[in-house]
């Protein structure tokens, strides 16, 4: 049994066409979507996905004002950066680009965000709403996953899914909406006795652990049929891989996600599809 690839390039396609019908008709309403992404110091991944966002906010006719501050910043300065932000109504979403210097308190700076323009759905006010299935804005990551399984008409209730990850990023949103499926979700982590086991009872398993020397997930962890969304990323061999070996998986799996070109592409799509909720949001706000 060979089962079949989720696309992840060709879904964020089907969701950037969507975005970009979206902020022309935005724009017929005098609304012009805006993007402020905020980068801290030269971290080079950072700055390269810095400029990956921009450039697919570009694509979809969103507009993106640029703000990259020195490493030394003050979690003062950075603040009042992300104030002047959240006071700019030319401005629906605000990006601070993670992670941040030793001297910057992310928890603080995430929280700094107005909750309408927080197109990461990280703030603690977004994280609540998400916990009680109202959030508008979600965590990229997993909505791009929940939108994965919806192309490719992945049933979710009544399913038993693990997941590999207890992240404010990935695992614990994605829970969130999981359940609103209706599924039955177990969390996994590195303090998980017998991790196997629980891999072996699903139908479906998450994984994003990104550490192949902690965890790689194998092809006699998972049964028959299952579907597995590796969002891991990591070099391994000296090329991109993510938590399995998808040629290898996939000879067992249903469904399974390659890394690159499965998860990944999808977590800019779901920032540009926040980012035109966020101009949506902000609708006759502050007249």
């Amino acid at each position: 049994m060979t089962g079949t690839k989720i696309d992840g390039l060709e879904v964020a396609q089907a969701v950037k066409e969507r975005v970009k019908k979206a902020v022309e008709e935005l724009k017929a309403q005098g609304i012009n979507p805006c993007l402020a992404t905020v980068l801290v110091g030269d971290n080079q991944a950072s700055v390269t996905y810095v400029k990956n966002k921009q450039k697919a906010c570009a694509e979809v006719g969103i507009a993106t004002k640029d703000h990259h501050m020195p490493a030394s910043i003050s979690q003062k300065e950075l603040n009042d950066l992300v104030d002047s932000l959240n006071n700019d109504r030319s401005v629906h979403g605000i990006l601070v680009q993670l992670p941040l210097p030793d001297q910057i308190n992310e928890f603080e700076t995430i929280s700094r965000i107005s909750p309408i323009k927080d197109v990461d759905g990280l703030t603690p006010y977004n994280a609540g709403l998400l916990a009680m299935g109202k959030a508008a804005l979600k965590a990229c990551t997993p909505s791009g996953i929940m939108e994965l399984f919806d192309y490719y008409k992945i049933e979710l209730a009544g399913k038993n899914v693990v997941m590999v990850n207890r992240s404010n990023l990935i695992g614990k949103p994605l829970y969130h909406l999981l359940l609103e499926k209706n599924a039955t979700v177990t969390t996994c982590h590195s303090k998980t006795k017998n991790l196997a086991e629980f891999t072996k009872a699903a139908d479906i398993v998450i994984t994003a652990v990104g550490d192949r020397t902690k965890f790689t997930l194998k092809q006699d962890m998972i049964k028959n049929g299952a579907v597995v969304i590796d969002v891991a990323i990591t070099r391994h061999d000296g090329k991109l891989a993510g938590d399995c070996d998808y040629e290898d998986i996939i000879k067992k799996a249903s469904f399974a996600t390659p890394v690159p070109g499965g998860v990944g592409p999808m977590t800019v799509a779901m920032l540009l599809k926040n980012t035109v909720t966020a101009a949506s949001l902000s609708k006759g706000l502050g007249k």
